[in-house]
């Protein structure tokens, strides 16, 4: 019976985890170009996003997701049965096969969210790039640095030569 409230736990959390979804777009800003109307961005974002899933293999953050999730919990549940059944017969690989779908769930949620990750930055580096190379804006981290010596390496100014000054000059 345990067991058995274990599997549909684990079932639940499964769902609802396939329930989430990630943006089949970028996830980053790019601004229209110099010069550039909103029409030629619109049509650059569309090539530029081709042009990036191209990059991905055409596969979705979402679809990699998914691929992962599912194979870390059927792996789970396959190596949970097999050391269940080693260690206690019939009975253990119930158990074992439930301890390993929670634990291979776990483990894919896991998984599931690196695989999402890097698939949206390689998907966002792509469309940065594309966008890029037809001029419009990509913001960048940046960073403002003082122009002004150092008060330690700041001298004062030479003093003026000895003796009386020059005349004005006359008008």
């Amino acid at each position: 019976m345990k067991t058995a409230m274990r599997i549909v736990a684990a079932g639940s959390l499964l769902l609802l985890a396939a329930c989430t979804t990630m943006p089949t777009g970028p996830a980053v800003m790019v601004l229209p170009g110099t010069g550039k109307n909103f029409d030629q961005f619109r049509l650059d974002d569309m090539e530029c996003r081709q042009y990036a899933s191209s990059q991905v293999g055409g596969d979705s953050p979402d679809g990699a997701a998914e691929s992962s999730g599912i194979k870390s919990a059927a792996v789970g549940t396959a190596v949970g049965a097999a050391a269940g059944a080693i260690i206690g017969g019939r009975r253990g690989a119930a158990a074992g096969a439930g301890t390993g779908l929670i634990v291979g769930s776990v483990a894919g949620a896991g998984a599931a969210g690196h695989s999402q990750r890097t698939l949206q930055q390689r998907y966002d580096f792509g469309y940065q790039q594309c966008m890029y190379a037809k001029g419009h804006r990509v913001p960048v981290a940046g960073r403002f640095e003082n122009t002004r010596p150092a008060p330690s390496s700041y001298s004062a100014p030479p003093p003026p030569p000895p003796g009386t000054p020059p005349p004005p000059p006359p008008r």
